[in-house]
């Protein structure tokens, strides 16, 4: 995995958490089922590459 993936994975994870948060302080279901979609994706994303790092060893 490289650094600028590993990088853009954690931003999507903190701004789903952010995302998730604000929902929840404001009551906005919606926002906060956007951050949650949004951390999943990132955790995706992160098993994908970790698969392809496995299979370049």
């Amino acid at each position: 995995m490289g650094f600028d993936d590993k990088m853009e994975n954690a931003g999507q994870n903190a701004s789903g958490k952010l995302k998730e948060g604000a929902g929840r302080a404001t009551d906005n279901e919606r926002l906060e089922a956007e951050g949650r979609n949004d951390q999943a994706g990132a955790k995706l994303k992160q098993a994908g590459e970790k698969i392809k790092d496995a299979f370049k060893s």
